[in-house]
């Protein structure tokens, strides 16, 4: 009997910031990226044609064989919703509406026909909704059979927040939050008010918090916000400027928080230390409230989240101790890029109507590992090419040896298997440390990273030991979740400690793995099993034998303002541009030592044609 021809579907996201694609082929995530790690440039929001292709390539197809294409959001609803904006608050924004009128006219109106000439495809072209595209994303391939969904971000069309229901391949959203009233927008206005960038600062917000007092919550919701018990507000816009103007506060907001915005990569002071802290206080407030609202209207035990906010690892956290949910599950690629992927699981659903079986073990989503892999004979042609001394070794020499060095304090690259999809490094692409080590967070973030001293590390911890160090006894293989230390490893502050205020408390000692303990005793916290990621669950295991400690310190394998690394070429360079000791491109190992010369001058890349 002749097998049927297999439905593959491309899902995209683009135009407006993390554009990226994922391919499905009979409703299975074949492949996923962002056009940042192919392009190399930070946030690229162009339409996807590298992510693109290597989706194609990855599933072994050409456009022309795609069943169908889905985009992740409706341009046209947008595009209503922006000119109300104008019209609304005219003759105020037409600055604002002289950059975005033409850019829309001559460009995302015409959306599809871009679309379909890039790919050179004629067939069915779907859209879906942003807010659904995300809810999508949160609940196909979550392990629950039925769910309720929260999605949160700064705006789609309409929407700003959206409560649904999953259940079997049905996906209905119930309720939402419009726009102008905005979690992800009031969040955004912060971290521009703190000097950080919008759309991609937010976590250096939420990473600065704990340095600081709450003193503004009472400001905040006494001015700038009417919350409401179900988790719906209404902001007061005399005090943001993004409905009209080109930033997201407007004066009477400088006039309320005493001074204007700080000017980016100045001096950091208490005073953002505490706005930080006190806009996160009401963030989670606001989280966990929507999230009873959730489940007062769904009455199902689990929850899914995504959206820009979902990425808030602290109120996920909060949500899962204090929330009225049994389970949680995030999408690990909460944002936008995400939608790409929630956009092509809706297409296979409800346009091709095929049925949905929750996986039976984990999650549908590989654990995250969507990416490119590399091949030995391919890292080695490049090796060679550039003429870099290596070793090749054998899995368990590979092992122990990059374990030692990691027990010695030195900071190892480790690049293995497929990338991974979504903003987080999960051990395909990371750097590594000693979490033991009291030196390690300032090293690596000065010397390594080349970013502020106060951002904190993750651990990266054995799914059967996590509930050995933090106070979690569950899953949390995407980064997604912040959970306390043991009481039993915090080391108590002295008094000298608790005298020292803000970012002086940075290098005082609160654990026995000191290199992942935020200075509130929490840790954003990864499980790692052998069955999404053996190699790295084998390492850490291996760092255990040697050390006791079944942790290890794992930041993204970048630097400040670059993307995550994709390929090997990147990797290199990476670590010839920094102080990283050592380099795993598996199952090579390269020393700093004997490496020649690094040189900046012309496209090495391109003269070794390494991409």
């Amino acid at each position: 009997m002749p097998q049927a021809t297999p439905a593959h579907i491309l899902g995209i996201s683009a135009f407006y910031h993390d554009s990226a694609a994922c391919l499905l082929r009979d409703g299975e995530i074949v492949a996923a990226g962002s056009e940042e790690r192919f392009s190399r440039v930070k946030g690229d929001a162009r339409f996807p044609r590298l992510a693109v292709d290597y989706c194609l390539r990855e599933a072994g197809i050409t456009a022309a064989q795609l069943t169908a294409v889905a985009f992740y959001d409706k341009p046209l609803l947008k595009f209503e919703r922006i000119l109300e904006t104008y019209l609304g608050v005219a003759p105020r924004g037409f600055k604002s509406f002289l950059m975005a009128g033409p850019l829309w006219i001559k460009d995302k109106l015409y959306m599809e026909r871009q679309i379909r000439e890039a790919l050179d495809f004629d067939g069915d072209m779907l859209y879906a909704e942003h807010h659904e595209s995300h809810a999508a994303s949160a609940f196909y391939p979550s392990p629950f059979s039925q769910a309720a969904v929260l999605t949160m971000d700064g705006v789609g069309e309409w929407a700003t927040a959206s409560i649904g229901v999953g259940r079997g391949a049905e996906l209905t959203l119930i309720k939402e939050l419009r726009w102008p009233d905005s979690l992800g927008l009031l969040y955004s206005a912060f971290t521009y008010y703190t000097g950080f960038k919008v759309n991609s600062g937010e976590y250096k917000v939420m990473g600065l918090a704990p340095y600081g007092e709450p003193k503004y919550v009472d400001l905040i919701y006494r001015e700038l916000l009417d919350l409401k018990e179900d988790g719906s507000f209404r902001l007061n816009q005399q005090y943001f400027n993004y409905l009209s103007g080109l930033t997201m506060t407007s004066p009477a907001f400088d006039r309320l928080f005493g001074g204007p915005p700080r000017v980016p990569e100045s001096k950091l002071t208490q005073k953002e230390m505490d706005l930080a802290r006190s806009v996160q206080v009401v963030c989670e407030e606001i989280m966990l409230r929507m999230a009873r609202t959730a489940h007062r209207e769904t009455g199902l035990p689990n929850l899914c989240l995504a959206g820009g906010v979902a990425l808030n690892c602290v109120g996920n956290g909060r949500l899962l101790r204090e929330g009225p949910f049994e389970k949680i599950w995030i999408q690990p690629a909460a944002g936008d890029a995400g939608g790409a992927l929630g956009a092509a699981q809706l297409a296979w659903h409800r346009h091709l109507r095929a049925p949905r079986q929750a996986p039976s073990r984990g999650d549908g989503m590989q654990g995250a590992y969507l990416g490119p892999a590399y091949g030995p004979d391919e890292i080695e042609r490049f090796l060679r090419d550039i003429g870099a001394p290596y070793e090749r070794l054998g899995r368990d020499d590979l092992l122990n040896r990059t374990a030692t060095l990691l027990a010695d304090e030195k900071i190892v690259g480790w690049f293995d298997g497929r990338m991974e999809f979504g903003p987080r490094a999960l051990g395909a692409r990371s750097i590594l440390g000693d979490p033991r080590s009291p030196r390690m967070q300032a090293q690596m973030n000065i010397k390594i990273k080349f970013r502020e001293g106060f951002r904190p590390f993750a651990p990266s911890v054995l799914r059967e030991r996590v509930s050995d160090y933090f106070e979690l006894d569950g899953d949390s293989p995407y980064m997604l979740l912040v959970a306390p230390v043991k009481r039993e490893r915090q080391i108590p502050m002295t008094d000298a400690a608790q005298r020292l205020w803000g970012i002086d408390q940075l290098n005082v000692v609160r654990s026995d793995i000191p290199a992942v303990t935020h200075i509130d005793y929490s840790a954003r916290i990864q499980t790692v099993t052998p069955d999404t990621n053996p190699n790295y669950h084998g390492l850490i295991r291996e760092f255990e034998r040697q050390t006791g400690c079944p942790v290890v310190v794992n930041t993204s394998f970048n630097v400040r303002g670059e993307p995550i690394v994709c390929s090997p070429a990147d990797a290199y360079q990476c670590f010839m541009r920094t102080h990283i000791d050592a380099l795993v491109l598996y199952p090579f190992l390269l020393h700093k030592e004997g490496q020649p010369a690094w040189k900046e001058a012309g496209d090495w890349k391109q003269e070794f044609q390494l991409d």
